[in-house]
């Protein structure tokens, strides 16, 4: 049987990956898009991932926002459990940053910047959750009558 801190320990896991997968799968997806992300388009060129470009559509309106939204829930997530309000904010900013670039600001000519941003924090939070993970808390016994 499974004790609550291997329980705990699991779902963090889970949940850190989830947010890694997310922001990953945002850069990835940036990638395809040379038109609408010029800097991220030509990395991904350069790694060879230039035939991403045929499917540029889908892989804007669908993928991408799939993915940054699997980095919110996963961020909100972590948040719920560990109640670290200054580390919750921090990992939020960029998914909302993104998705209010594809959804707010889309022909704003500095709404590309606002993408960059969001993924740089996308990328800065899940790196910060793998090398300082929040601290562990002890779960408080239940009381017997």
């Amino acid at each position: 049987m499974k004790t609550d801190i291997e329980t705990e320990s699991a779902a963090n896991i889970a949940s850190s990956s989830g947010s890694g997968a997310g922001a990953i799968g945002a850069i990835v997806a940036a990638m395809g898009c040379a038109n609408c992300f010029p800097a991220i388009a030509a990395l991904g060129a350069s790694l060879g991932l230039g035939w991403l470009d045929h499917y540029e559509g889908l892989i804007i309106t669908r993928l991408l926002p799939i993915f940054v939204i699997i980095a919110l829930i996963a961020n909100l997530y972590l948040f719920n459990r560990h109640r670290i309000i200054w580390r919750g904010i921090l990992s939020l900013i960029g998914p909302v940053l993104v998705l209010a670039k594809f959804y707010l600001f889309w022909s704003a000519a500095w709404s590309n910047a606002v993408f960059y941003v969001g993924l740089a924090f996308m990328i800065g939070s899940s790196i910060f959750d793998i090398v300082s993970p929040p601290l562990k808390r002890c779960p408080v016994p239940k009381a017997t009558a």
